[in-house]
């Protein structure tokens, strides 16, 4: 009695798997029939590849290992610049190194403590830009309660840094 539960559930699993496929295969063909289709692909590419060429240096998000080159060229980009007295230029990579960091809280942790707290708060002023950035372009489509986490880390962040950095902020 328990090899045929286990057979039928086998079966209903096959075939569950085998109507998903299917749907999945006709809503593609629906798809790309449609009369806009093309259309629609070339308008997307077009405006990608706009939006590209403005971000020149930004890896593509979805290979790993570029992002990973990315970040660590940002941090020793800015991080030299800093050491050299450019901080703006410094603090801008260091902030593009946030963006595309996995952990960016922790990583502002680090750099609290090693950098000077004025160019730590010109740094989390940068990163208040780039919040607002994103949000602008968004064009209303983020809500009120669907921020992004980095956005929400900021002002803990500057609470949690002490009266140090409040007060070079003032």
């Amino acid at each position: 009695m328990i090899e045929i539960n286990k057979t039928a559930i086998g079966i209903a699993a096959g075939l569950a798997g085998t109507l998903f496929i299917g749907y999945c295969i006709y809503f593609d063909k629906k798809r790309r029939s449609e009369p806009d289709y093309k259309k629609k692909v070339r308008e997307r590419r077009r405006r990608n590849r706009k939006t590209g060429s403005s971000k020149q240096g930004m890896p593509n998000l979805n290979d790993h290992e570029a992002i990973e080159r990315y970040f660590l060229q940002e941090i020793q980009l800015g991080e030299t610049l800093i050491a050299r007295g450019d901080f703006e230029t410094g603090v801008e990579h260091l902030a593009n190194a946030i963006v595309v960091c996995g952990q960016p809280a922790r990583l502002l942790q680090v750099l609290q403590s090693s950098l000077p707290a004025q160019v730590f708060a010109m740094l989390i002023i940068k990163m208040q830009e780039f919040g607002n950035r994103a949000a602008e372009s968004s064009d209303g489509l983020v809500g009120p309660g669907s921020r992004s986490s980095q956005i929400d880390n900021t002002p803990n962040i500057l609470e949690n840094s002490g009266q140090a950095v409040i007060d070079d902020l003032e």
